[in-house]
């Protein structure tokens, strides 16, 4: 409905009415590209040779005729047996949510510290300070952010559970495997409108990058 002035899905049944599938995401960007000067752009799933989305862009034309590209994307059809498996994960009550600095900064910060160490430490407060942290037997370093600002999350009740009575300047923090935050700040191609990060004390940090019309969420568990 966001995207789409009609659209009509039928799954298997009205409690289940959805489809999973997967493809290959160069595939849809390269159908995607034509469709930028688009009059219609129609996406239809086929079954012919084999499961395919089938994209139809019709352009602009200086005649009466209408110029229509169509392609043909191969996507694999996820059975419902292994459904559950793509499921949202639920995330336990944070400790602290903060809003993330600038994603280009936090990304030089963070393959710097990839020379020095495999982990890295991601500690926030309610006052909007958040460091990355990697300690070994030789180094210790510690970059901080300040001013950073604690989004407004409430629950029912009014207030966060996890941080309800919790001291502003307590610090909650996760250590997390270096590189899986490597490849997330590496594969944001687009700023995100908002930014902001989760944590969980010692379990998990949750990211939320906010766009327009997407949001993008990644949980990187914590470690021992």
């Amino acid at each position: 409905g966001n995207f789409f002035d009609e659209f009509q899905l039928e799954g298997v049944a009205a409690e289940h009415n959805e489809i999973y599938l997967e493809l290959v995401p160069e595939n849809l960007s390269r159908a995607l590209k034509t469709a930028q000067t688009a009059k219609t752009f129609k996406i239809k799933l086929t079954n012919k040779h084999c499961p395919c989305l089938r994209v139809a862009v019709e352009l602009p034309s200086l005649s009466s005729s209408s110029r229509i590209v169509t392609h043909d994307i191969p996507v694999g059809v996820i059975p419902r047996r292994l459904w559950n498996d793509f499921r949202e994960p639920s995330v336990p009550d944070f400790d602290v949510s903060i809003y993330l600095p600038a994603l280009k900064t936090m990304k030089s910060v963070v393959e710097r510290m990839k020379n020095l160490s495999n982990f890295i430490v991601i500690e926030a407060n309610l006052s909007g300070e958040m460091n990355l942290k990697i300690e070994t037997d030789l180094v210790c370093v510690t970059t901080h952010f300040k001013d950073l600002g604690n989004p407004p999350w409430a629950s029912e009740d009014g207030c966060q559970s996890s941080a309800r009575g919790r001291d502003l300047e307590s610090m909650a923090e996760a250590r997390i495997d270096i590189k899986k935050l490597q490849q997330l700040l590496a594969g944001q191609q687009v700023n995100p409108t908002k930014a902001l990060c989760n944590i969980v004390s010692q379990r998990v940090v949750h990211f939320v990058l906010l766009h327009e019309d997407v949001s993008l969420q990644y949980f990187i568990p914590a470690l021992a």
